[in-house]
């Protein structure tokens, strides 16, 4: 039996993102598939958020994706579109970029790291004991690791065996996404009737393919979608299928919201679509899912190589289950105020008018880019818990960003007070420490401008685990509780 420290059970956009992270901490992480290739999908997600691009940028990556997405205003609520381009942050848009070419080149960064994967396999059962887990997978393989995490999307096999519950609302609406070749001209666009919402897209460098979106007549369905249900949706909706042929993709979802009770049972974890599904209005499910993986994989390095104790990862329900509680409300309230009804219609008016005040119109920007994710780390400096801005800063040695000094995904001490003070040698294995001056202003993009600190610790994950204010009061506490004792 092949034995490594994580399994990662799902090779979609979460579980490259988690193995990646642990492959950068030298932690021997290996990933199972379905799939035999990552072209093998369709078009669930079509973009990223802003602080994805970030998340990827503290990785020195972004630019792998920029270069092959449209730069574009994403943000939105409801239909109501927001511009971000003022927000304080280096990359104030989204990133038109269909999912297949988003986990390509992700699968790529992952291969240049080592990464193993197990293709064209599922894991269909395991059994954890006091020192690891037993994963069986289709085909008789089995694997042995000290941890597991479920990437397996929302019908997430190891959530089910785990026993974790998967509380939520049940689907009221099911729609049909595909890409197809069609022999007729459709009717471009977004278009609403008293179905639901239908669209007809072109797809770039497609080779003829388009873009698909029904909703369904029915909620219920068995089985996965065919090419039969996708015509008689079409032509339910259009009095003609268009001559729907040759499809390379065909997905279903429903606006069904759940959410895992737990993220996490002994060695068992939960991230992506495996802990929470919603309607994808507003973009933001691939985005938490991503988000999900960089929150757990540092820790879950910490744990696996000794510097941290086990109990780090339960910091990691206690963090994401929130953020993931809150898309839920959000794309819940969105699917409501887009229903075709005119009642529904007038309240959506009001809201849409509320969204042009400035107060509003950022709150809610940041809330769907992923800019205003806080984490409850006590009382403080506005920025504890909350991302660390890309500054520039001069340092001894010149220039340097904020960002580039995540790379490599380790903790950093930035101290911009007196050279020299602020002493971690004892966490100086694990702590990179710089000594800088910065340029600009300290401004966060759902509460403006904050006061400059003195020094802040910076998680791995780009969130503030500590700011000083002039003294190193509780650096020794935070240091000890993020990154193990000295």
């Amino acid at each position: 039996m092949a034995e490594h420290a994580v399994v990662v059970a799902g090779g979609g956009p979460t579980g490259l993102m988690l193995a990646g992270e642990l492959a950068l901490a030298g932690v021997d992480v290996a990933i199972v598939e379905r799939r035999a290739s990552q072209d093998l999908t369709g078009t669930r997600s079509r973009g990223l958020h802003s602080r994805t691009i970030e998340v990827l940028d503290q990785r020195g990556i972004a630019e792998r994706f920029l270069s092959e997405g449209q730069v574009a205003q994403v943000a939105g609520f409801a239909g109501t579109r927001f511009d971000i381009s003022g927000f304080p942050t280096r990359h104030p848009y989204g990133l038109a970029l269909l999912q297949h070419r988003f986990e390509r080149i992700l699968a790529g960064w992952v291969g240049e790291l080592g990464v193993p994967i197990h293709r064209e396999r599922d894991v269909t059962g395991f059994v954890q004991d006091a020192t690891g887990v037993d994963v069986q997978l289709s085909g008789r393989a089995a694997l042995r690791a000290r941890y597991l995490v479920g990437c397996d999307g929302g019908r997430s096999v190891v959530r089910k065996v785990a026993g974790i519950d998967f509380p939520g609302w049940e689907p009221t609406t099911s729609t049909l996404i595909a890409e197809v070749q069609l022999a007729k001209e459709p009717k471009w666009g977004v278009h609403d009737n008293a179905l639901g919402r239908h669209a007809f897209s072109k797809l770039e460098d497609g080779g003829g393919l388009v873009g698909v979106l029904v909703t369904e007549r029915d909620v219920e369905h068995t089985g996965e979608p065919t090419l039969s249900d996708l015509s008689e949706a079409l032509i339910a909706v259009w009095g003609t299928d268009y001559g729907v042929h040759n499809p390379a993709s065909i997905a279903r979802f429903t606006d069904m919201a759940r959410q895992a009770a737990a993220y996490r049972v002994g060695r068992v974890m939960l991230a992506g679509d495996a802990a929470h599904v919603h309607y994808p209005v507003g973009g933001q499910g691939l985005n938490t899912g991503v988000q999900d993986a960089v929150n757990l994989g540092w820790k879950l390095a910490q744990v696996v190589n000794g510097t941290s104790p086990d109990s780090l990862l339960d910091t990691y329900h206690a963090e994401r289950h929130p953020v993931a509680a809150r898309v839920l409300r959000n794309t819940v309230a969105q699917v409501s105020l887009l229903r075709p009804n005119e009642y529904i219609k007038t309240l959506g008016d009001i809201i849409a008018e509320l969204l042009t005040l400035e107060e509003p119109r950022r709150r809610f920007a940041a809330m769907t880019s992923g800019l205003d994710i806080h984490y409850d780390l006590g009382e403080g400096h506005p920025l504890l818990g909350r991302r660390m801005p890309d500054l520039d800063l001069v340092a001894a040695d010149g220039p340097v960003r904020v960002f580039a000094l995540l790379h490599d995904a380790k903790p950093v001490l930035l101290n911009f007070g007196k050279p020299g003070e602020l002493d971690i040698t004892q966490w100086a294995d694990r702590v990179q420490r710089l000594d800088a001056k910065h340029a600009g202003d300290w401004e966060l993009p759902d509460l403006g401008p904050v006061a400059a600190p003195a020094a802040v610790l910076i998680r791995p994950d780009g969130y503030v685990a500590w700011v000083g204010e002039g003294t190193d009061n509780g650096l020794r506490d935070a240091l000890t509780t993020w990154f193990g004792p000295p």
